[in-house]
């Protein structure tokens, strides 16, 4: 495929649009509003936070070992065991927006029951979607064949093509690898044994 389709598979996408116009909504909002730097470090917060979210729902919700329930199952499949049975899967490459929105709508509101202040829970809320954008990116390019430019670009792509194939119980963060590392989930590789249930979660004991 050539290099122009790559990136129409990304941008075009309708969960990419939908995030992409949430965003410019809240940006033109907070812009209209005025912009302080107590808006600029609630959007700073989101970008954090959202960090912190990706690495514990990859984690601990993604991850989890495989429940009786039939629709929890279903809802798990779709969510991320069937990303790892098929990991270049177009289809199962993005968060559906049926979760991703619902998930950051509740972050949202929990920090505006915190402030009180729907004036810096946007600006968060936009650190928030921003953060999303940025982790559907480097996942999309760990999964397709684009060639990251910088070396910190390639690394990424590197651990987490090493968490689908070798080992799923490390390298959890898609978009950076600093939490991996505040939670011990960050390894040489060499010092990871070869897991048999990597492309397979739903195998697991």
């Amino acid at each position: 495929m050539k290099s122009k389709g790559l990136y129409q598979d990304f941008f075009l996408h309708l969960d990419i649009l939908v995030l992409s116009l949430i965003m410019l909504g809240m940006a033109f909002f907070v812009v209209a509003s005025g912009i302080s730097w107590l808006a600029v470090l609630c959007f700073l917060l989101g970008l954090v936070a959202f960090m912190f979210s990706e690495y514990f729902t990859h984690r601990f919700l993604f991850h989890l070992k495989v429940p009786k329930n039939p629709l929890f199952l279903k809802f798990l499949k779709r969510l991320h065991y069937d990303h790892h049975k098929f990991p270049d899967d177009l289809k199962l490459l993005f968060l559906p927006i049926w979760y991703s929105i619902p998930s950051l709508f509740v972050l949202s509101a929990l920090f505006y029951f915190i402030t009180g202040s729907i004036l810096i829970s946007l600006p968060f809320a936009g650190g928030l979607v921003c953060m999303l954008l940025v982790y559907e990116w480097k996942h999309y390019v760990a999964h397709r064949p684009i060639k990251p430019n910088s070396r910190f670009g390639k690394w990424l792509k590197k651990t987490h093509t090493l968490h689908h194939y070798k080992n799923e119980n490390y390298w959890y963060g898609v978009s950076n690898p600093f939490v991996d590392a505040l939670f011990g989930t960050l390894k040489d590789e060499k010092r990871v044994e070869m897991s048999q249930t990597a492309r397979d979660l739903e195998k697991r004991a």
